[in-house]
């Protein structure tokens, strides 16, 4: 049986990568390579929420995964 946690999902095609999620993040799981779109590091996403809480566009959502 496969243990699933939760993770931050960042709709890439409309975001802004205007940083605020990026900010409030804990572990420092997201980055905005190039000014792009931000993008989660899974190995250090804990899952708290505070960048879908942070994000204005509402583009950030928590999804599980294994």
């Amino acid at each position: 049986m496969s243990r699933r946690r939760k993770k931050s999902i960042i709709l890439q095609n409309k975001c802004v990568a205007c940083g605020c999620c990026l900010k409030v993040c804990p572990k420092g799981a997201i980055s905005i390579p190039n000014g792009i779109y931000a993008i989660v590091d899974n190995e250090k996403c804990i899952g708290c929420g505070l960048c879908e809480r942070a994000c204005p566009a509402s583009i950030i959502r928590m999804g599980e995964i294994s």
